[in-house]
């Protein structure tokens, strides 16, 4: 079983600013999309599914390494790096398609969360067990 989960993302020329490079709030976009593609590749979050996506982003983070452009083919490389009672992170590796160079690294925790009582719970077993397969380390 593979690890990470990969995505590609075309870079619009709107996600761009004014210096000509991908704008640094387009990269959580990248990033938003590359997670919601890695629970639905879990199974979590599908409309067939029993397994309800009950996450809330508790603390995301991204270190800009190199610049990319508009109409570049990037990479979104996501893996799970720590599982704990209540919440896990994820890594993200962002590359150009093309060179393979290192654009940007990020991680992002997510907390299960019980919407009806406003609270955070414990990880249910059932999701726990899909991720712990695929821990990094």
């Amino acid at each position: 079983m593979t690890t990470s989960h990969e995505i590609e993302v075309y870079v619009r020329f709107c996600e761009t600013d004014a210096a000509g490079h991908v704008n640094n709030t387009s990269y959580f976009l990248y990033l938003e999309e590359a997670r919601t593609k890695f629970f639905y590749k879990l199974g979590i979050g599908q409309e067939d599914s029993n397994l309800v996506y009950n996450f809330i982003l508790a603390s995301t983070k991204c270190d800009y390494l190199e610049q990319a452009f508009a109409t570049k083919t990037l990479n979104v490389s996501t893996s799970v790096s720590n599982i704990g009672t209540k919440s896990f992170t994820v890594d993200h590796v962002i590359t150009t398609t093309d060179t393979e160079t290192v654009v940007a690294h990020a991680t992002a925790t997510l907390v299960y969360f019980n919407y009806a009582k406003q609270k955070t719970e414990a990880i249910p077993d059932s999701i726990r067990s899909l991720l712990e397969p695929i821990l990094v380390g």
